[in-house]
Formats: C-alpha cells, sequence, structure tokens
C-alpha cells in the first residue's frame, strides 16, 4: 500500500531521524567514556620513609632498594618520598646524629605539606629511629593526613643502653656512648645528640621525663597535649614491628611500647601493663580496641628481613 505524507508530515519524520541520530551518538559517547574510565589506573597511595640513624634517604643498599622495590610492586603511578634532613646526603647522615630531633621532624613536616603529591593523604614507613620521628609527624603535622604508620623497630619508650661501636677507631662513637650513660638530660648534650632525646634511663624516670626533650613529649610525659591523641588516632592502622633477634636496640621490646618497669633495667613492662596505655595517654589504647594497633615480629637482627616478607606483610596489607 503507497502511503502519502503531506509536506508537514515528512518535517515530523525528519525531526525523529535526527532525535535517533543524537541518540545513537549519546549512546556511542557514553559506551566511550565508561570503556575509558574502567581503563583507567588507580594512581596507588604515596609513600613516604624515613631512615635511621647512621642512614640516609638514598643509600642504594638501604632506603635506596627500599624505594625502588616499592615504586615497581605499588605500580607505574606510584610516588614514594624518601626524606632527606639537609642539603646533600652527607649532610642528611650526619643530622641523624646530631640535629635536634624537633627540628628534624619540623623540617619534616615542612617537606611534606610543600609535596603537592602527598596534599591527599599518604602511608608512611619508618626505619628504626626514623619510627618515632614520623610518629612525631603524625601527632604533630597532621596535614596532609597521614593513613597507615609502619613502624619497622622503633624505638618508641626510647633506649637505654647503646649498642657497640661498627667502627672502634671511631672515637666519637664511644664518647657518645659514655656521655649519654652519665649526662643524657644535660640541655646542651639533648641540643646536641639526637640519641639523648630519646634516652630513657628507667633508674632515674624523673630526671627523663623533666630532662627528654623530644620523647617524653611525644608520649605526653610531661604535659597532656590532647592533640597528640587525638591526630594519632586519626590513623587507619599504627604497625609496629620488633626484630626479636635485636642486638642493637635496647630493650628490643621498646618496638612494641613496651619498656623497663621504672626503677630498674631487668624486668620488662608489657605495654598493655604501662602507664601510657593505662592512662590511653597518646590513644594507643583506643587504636588497639579498634583494631587499628598491629603487632608483628620478625627473627632477625635489627632492621634485618627479606623483600618477600616485607612484601606481603607490608606492602600488600597496608600499602596498596
Amino acid at each position: 500500500m503507497l502511503l502519502l505524507l503531506s509536506s508537514s508530515d515528512n518535517n515530523i519524520v525528519t525531526m525523529i531521524r535526527i532525535a535517533n541520530v543524537c541518540l545513537a551518538i549519546l549512546i556511542f559517547n557514553t559506551i566511550l567514556l565508561v570503556t575509558h574510565t574502567n581503563q583507567v589506573e588507580t594512581v596507588p597511595t604515596p609513600v613516604v620513609l624515613w631512615h635511621g640513624m647512621g642512614d640516609t634517604c638514598c643509600n642504594p643498599i638501604s632506603l635506596g632498594r627500599i624505594k625502588k622495590v616499592l615504586e615497581k610492586n605499588l605500580g607505574p603511578n606510584s610516588y614514594v618520598k624518601s626524606l632527606r634532613i639537609g642539603n646533600s646526603i652527607e649532610q642528611d647522615a650526619i643530622n641523624g646524629f646530631f640535629k635536634n630531633a624537633n627540628l628534624q621532624v619540623k623540617e619534616a613536616c615542612k617537606q611534606i605539606a610543600a609535596d603537592s603529591r602527598l596534599k591527599n593523604g599518604y602511608n608512611a614507613v619508618g626505619f628504626s629511629q626514623g619510627s618515632q620521628f614520623l610518629r612525631a609527624v603524625a601527632q604533630r603535622c597532621p596535614k596532609p593526613p597521614m593513613l597507615n604508620l609502619i613502624s619497622l623497630g622503633g624505638q618508641h619508650q626510647g633506649v637505654f643502653g647503646w649498642p657497640r661501636c661498627l667502627y672502634p677507631n671511631i672515637k666519637w662513637c664511644e664518647y657518645v656512648r659514655q656521655l649519654l650513660d652519665k649526662e643524657a638530660y644535660v640541655s646542651w648534650v639533648q641540643d646536641s645528640f639526637v640519641q639523648a632525646e630519646y634516652w630513657h634511663d628507667p633508674i632515674k624516670e624523673n630526671d627523663y621525663v623533666e630532662g627528654s626533650y623530644f620523647l617524653a613529649d611525644i608520649n605526653n610525659e610531661r604535659t597532656n597535649n590532647t592533640s597528640y591523641r587525638d591526630n594519632l588516632l586519626k590513623l587507619k592502622n599504627f604497625v609496629l614491628v620488633m626484630f626479636t633477634n635485636d642486638t642493637i636496640v635496647i630493650p628490643k621490646e621498646t618496638e612494641w611500647f613496651a619498656f623497663y618497669t621504672p626503677g630498674q633495667d631487668i624486668q620488662i613492662t608489657p605495654l598493655e601493663e604501662s602507664v601510657i596505655y593505662l592512662t590511653d595517654r597518646i590513644g594507643l589504647r583506643a587504636l588497639q580496641e579498634s583494631g587499628r594497633l598491629h603487632f608483628l615480629s620478625v627473627p632477625g637482627n635489627h632492621l634485618q628481613f627479606t623483600e618477600d616478607w616485607f612484601l606481603s606483610e607490608i606492602v600488600d596489607k597496608y600499602l596498596k
């Protein structure tokens, strides 16, 4: 049957055809957009590293290697910042011994705040004394936010013992050891030697609380700075790694926030029985009760761990 259309009918048909074409184009573009969105790789959370005593930001056999491992396993869009305190690698190493810890933390906070790639938050991994320094960053500088904090062999309740100097011909190393035994809380010593700032003498507990420039402050042992607790509780996870055969950190239990019972240097008080936990001065009990405080152990000496362990227990669980 032949259907005759008027001119007005032809206009309607044309309009319908145009509308159908526009709809087809819209659907096609939507499919392309969805496909493209699904193909875009997720940007991994950035990671900030802080080295320990005697090390540097970029040592190719320590943090330089860790940085490469992280970049490889977090993906092509990953960003890893290894903190350098000073204008050179050499200065970074020296500052690990002689630059006031509070000034180091202040410098780290500036670097992190100035880095646009960290503005939406970052994970942090501390090595040895870098662990308690990064904890101070979390407590003092909550913007940008630290998301997960990994402490590898950190001395969170301090140390009461100086490891044997690896190079006996370096006289200042032995001098520092003897000095800390006797004069750790004299103001010029606290100003001059980083390790004095987390030297914790359990026999002279009052001297420690009054004289420690750094550790007694971030552990809220002198005054109750509620912002320290509030800020630490913003962490998604706080991971404490202890090396069970550690001969460098004395006592090794400080890596789990345990320490000598005050008045002697033999018996260890576990974290759960300590004042810092029972009074919840910095939020450790609240973190544990909410399942965000984790205790890991590695059967090795200080900072001795395999790449496989680091990937499976740290990277895969807390940094991806």
